[in-house]
């Protein structure tokens, strides 16, 4: 015994790495409507007020839920919270923000999000969320129109009771690279 702990670099005794860091969280994944469109008409004024959105409205809603934003991509945010009713909470007052924000902008102008939030176990390395439950929102959030929040059958399930919205049943979804089809909700106010 003595000769095995002062020799810890045996073959038969290769420390273990790391297993996977995995943990159930709500995903709200979020991107801008017509974003190519904005950009090629004004890249500067897209970015400009695309930044001033993020900065004065959309991470301080974040934050005020108890969310993390995990990152953002050219026109995309991904956000991860240990609640979904914050979650949910969130991404409905990150519309309405939007929407009184865009209330004196030309239409063509307006920056204007599609939010997806799903309920799923991720993968967590380096500060950086993976895995279906990513997924799964990321597509939610492709079925969204313009301006509006669609949420997994789950999520739905898990805040039906405990938030005064309205859930619109979009039925279950084919969606790319997701092997069954996911339920889906509008959620209105």
């Amino acid at each position: 015994l003595v000769q095995w702990i002062s020799h810890p670099t045996r073959a038969s005794e290769t420390p273990v790495a790391d297993p996977v860091q995995r943990r159930l969280a709500a995903i709200l994944a979020a991107d801008v409507a017509g974003y190519s469109r904005l950009m090629g008409e004004d890249e500067e004024g897209t970015l400009a007020a695309l930044t001033a959105h993020l900065n004065e409205l959309i991470e301080p809603c974040i934050a005020e839920h108890r969310g993390r934003a995990v990152k953002t991509t050219g026109d995309g945010l991904l956000a991860e919270f240990a609640s979904v009713v914050d979650a949910v909470r969130c991404a409905v007052e990150f519309q309405e923000g939007m929407a009184e924000r865009n209330a004196d902008t030309p239409e063509n102008q307006r920056i204007v999000f599609r939010i997806g939030v799903n309920l799923g176990d991720v993968i967590v390395q380096d500060d950086d969320v993976y895995g279906d439950g990513v997924n799964v929102a990321a597509r939610l959030e492709g079925l969204a129109e313009p301006g509006s929040v669609v949420v997994s059958g789950m999520v739905h399930e898990a805040v039906k009771a405990k938030l005064d919205f309205r859930f619109d049943d979009l039925g279950f979804q084919d969606v790319k690279n997701i092997a069954e089809p996911v339920r889906a909700f509008s959620v209105g106010s």
